[in-house]
């Protein structure tokens, strides 16, 4: 976990209301809650779509869409962004850019079993499976 990636990943502390040093700040804030302005930051800084995020939020683009600015997400919903934007600060280092992650996370995977990364981070088992694939890329282990 880079903690000062995921930060700025969700815009800052000032956006998060909070400063992440280790998981149990990430827990605290996860309970606390994030707000959709965390969420909205995490998508735009990740190079994801809103409909993309919904998807991985298991919730709908509407629901995303009808909340304000200053609204807070509930402590599940929180806790999977702050989960994605873990897997995303792994990959962004990993591949060197947002957009070249962001173009991984699209493509069919081999050592995923032929399946999307970005339609196993839905889950937290797949988002550990994506997050082990990118250690090991990281590494140039290929599988």
């Amino acid at each position: 976990m880079c903690a000062s990636a995921i930060e700025e990943l969700l815009g800052g502390p000032e956006i998060i209301g909070h400063e992440i040093r280790n998981e149990m700040d990430m827990y605290e804030i996860a309970q606390s809650g994030l707000t959709k302005e965390a969420l909205t930051q995490l998508i735009k800084n990740a190079g994801f779509t809103v409909k993309s995020m919904a998807a991985v939020l298991n919730l709908t683009e509407r629901t995303l869409q009808r909340k304000q600015r200053d609204d807070l997400l509930d402590r599940v919903t929180s806790e999977q962004v702050l989960q994605v934007a873990d897997v995303v600060s792994r990959g962004i280092e990993a591949f060197g850019s947002a957009e070249s992650f962001s173009r991984w996370l699209s493509l069919e995977n081999v050592a995923l079993r032929n399946k999307r990364p970005i339609d196993l981070l839905s889950s937290r088992y797949g988002a550990q499976m994506v997050f082990d694939e990118l250690g090991r890329i990281e590494y140039g282990i290929i599988v």
